[in-house]
């Protein structure tokens, strides 16, 4: 069967066209600043060279007719759409059919997740009007953590306000974790029943994954929790948003963009929100990227043990997403920081590049450390798959 999956953002839309039995990718691509001068359109085919189309793309209708427009080129029929939706919210713990029901419930849970969910809500009901005879499915990112024991996803706040205005955690990445939970499986076998995920990138989120289950991750009822990020601050004080309303006279949404846009490692380094510009910074004496990556890694090694402690234990250790797939360094230093777990490395294994799913670690480390690309669009369409086959 051959799924378009879709990904969606407030100004930008990426797409790809693969063979779910094959694993193999017909076209990819990214359309970006939908609505803003200056849009253009990423496509690829087969593998081949990137092509950069400059046109204009004055909305998100307008975007999706070009890449089916695109698409006409491949020619792959397409026999369903996956569409990611970053929050699922209170509905969704498994993806789903679109139906009026399923897209209105899209739009109702959009305030946890507001940069996206409505405009994922837009294209969605763009592709079921423009290509009627096509399903769609919805694939939220939150559904993977919807089962987690109840003592980690609930909140120590009223349970009436709790549960009026669904407060708790939602998680994310969960795609990511999910594909990284069954490649592992794959290869490993019943080598491996409690692995930590840490999709490091440039939205960051470690899971605890206990037998294929979720038992915890770092995110919380958005995608500002837990982990450093490239803009975002990670778990703070809540009252630090109290403290900047009274004395710095800030008001809500001047908090929420500092600390979503202008806030981890950009603001640590105040060189870049990218590792790569922060590595180069440090290896060139830069004492605040020093200090970026130091903060990053030792967040990264201590809610480590935290999702071990959810699951009284752990076995493997997974690196995946930009930084944990790219960054060899970033890897061994917080290995090195796991020390006292037990975690052992090998500096040779660790060095080189690899699309290939592997092994980093010695034979006498306590825990397995793997390195494997993670693929969410594969698993958007093994769900589109499933529901619509």
């Amino acid at each position: 069967m051959n799924v378009l999956v879709i990904n969606a953002g407030s100004s930008s839309l990426k797409y790809q066209l693969l063979d779910v039995d094959t694993r193999e990718v017909y076209a990819k691509g990214n359309c970006e600043r939908i609505g803003i001068d200056g849009s253009f359109v990423g496509h690829e085919e087969m593998g081949g060279e990137k092509q950069k189309l400059e046109v204009a793309l004055p909305d998100h209708k307008t975007a999706i007719k070009y890449v089916f427009d695109i698409l006409k080129t491949v020619d792959k029929p397409i026999g369903g759409i996956g569409h990611r939706v970053v929050q699922g919210g209170w509905y969704f713990p498994e993806s789903a059919i679109v139906t009026d029901e399923t897209l209105a419930q899209v739009r109702e849970v959009a305030p946890l997740a507001p940069l996206h969910n409505y405009a994922e809500a837009d294209v969605i009901e763009i592709c079921r009007d423009m290509f009627p005879e096509l399903g769609n499915v919805i694939v939220p990112d939150t559904s993977f953590h919807y089962h987690m024991p109840e003592h980690a996803w609930r909140y120590a706040i009223p349970r009436d306000v709790a549960d009026t205005y669904h407060v708790r955690k939602y998680g994310a990445h969960g795609t990511s974790h999910r594909f990284i939970w069954r490649t592992v499986h794959e290869m490993m076998g019943d080598k491996t029943h409690k692995l930590v995920s840490c999709h490091l990138g440039s939205g960051a989120s470690l899971c605890a994954i206990q037998d294929g289950k979720c038992m915890d991750t770092t995110m919380g009822l958005t995608p500002l929790d837990g982990l450093i990020m490239g803009t975002r601050c990670g778990t703070l004080d809540p009252a630090t948003v109290f403290y900047l309303s009274r004395e710095a006279h800030m008001s809500i949404d001047e908090i929420d963009t500092m600390m979503n846009k202008k806030s981890g490692l950009l603001a640590v380094s105040e060189v870049s929100s990218d590792s790569r510009d922060i590595e180069a910074g440090a290896a060139e004496g830069d004492e605040k990227c020093q200090l970026a990556l130091d903060m990053f890694n030792y967040r990264v090694s201590q809610l480590f043990a935290e999702m071990a402690a959810s699951m009284q234990g752990v076995d493997t250790m997974v690196f995946t997403a930009g930084i944990g797939e790219n960054a060899p360094e970033i890897r061994a230093d917080i290995c090195k920081l796991l020390g006292w777990m037990g975690v052992k490395i090998d500096a040779e294994k660790n060095a080189p590049r690899s699309d290939e799913p592997r092994v980093i670690s010695t034979p006498d480390s306590a825990i397995t450390v793997m390195v494997v690309p993670t693929n969410e669009e594969y698993m958007i369409a093994l769900d589109v798959e499933e529901l619509l086959g």
